[in-house]
């Protein structure tokens, strides 16, 4: 079985440089902001027709660009910033990763997908009820995930080792 979340860091050509400036609070916060954008523009062929590929285009083109806009000074001690440290470390170190948080980052990915056909049947018959909570039923297990992912970075830091990033 292939490894998503290291295609995910590939497709999204996540350096070392892009994950410094993707720990910063502000480029976690309006990450969130890719989905809905997406949501919209699909949505919004309702309006434009065709032309609905342009803010579709933007949004995609704002997922890719929005951990490289995003200041590398900033202070790592949030909630934001350890969550993006703890993807690092679970991508990069998972067999140093505790099972439990291994099991549970993987159903937490897979437990939007239903949240994700929920969402993709609502953009498709314009059922605006559909669509939200379909939203809503993809976004918060990935908000849970970088909770996990906080717990990750926690337990790394408490046993002393080295974190992404940082030299020997």
């Amino acid at each position: 079985m292939a490894d998503v979340f290291r295609l995910a860091e590939r497709f999204m050509a996540m350096d070392a440089a892009a994950w410094a400036r993707h720990g910063n609070p502000w480029s976690v916060a309006t990450r969130f902001t890719v989905l809905p954008l997406i949501v919209l523009a699909i949505w919004s062929r309702v309006w434009l027709g065709w032309g609905a590929l342009l803010p579709l285009a933007l949004a995609l083109g704002w997922m890719w660009l929005n951990p490289r806009v995003f200041s590398r000074d900033y202070d790592g001690d949030n909630w934001g910033s350890k969550g993006v440290m703890g993807e690092r470390i679970f991508i990069d170190h998972r067999g140093e990763v505790a099972s439990h948080h291994v099991r549970m980052a993987k159903l937490l990915s897979w437990a939007s997908v239903p949240g994700l056909v929920v969402l993709a049947v609502g953009l498709w018959q314009l059922w605006p009820d559909w669509t939200v909570f379909g939203l809503i039923l993809t976004v918060l297990p990935k908000v849970w995930f970088c909770d996990r992912m906080v717990w990750i970075y926690e337990d790394r830091r408490r046993a002393g080792k080295r974190m992404p990033g940082e030299t020997e």
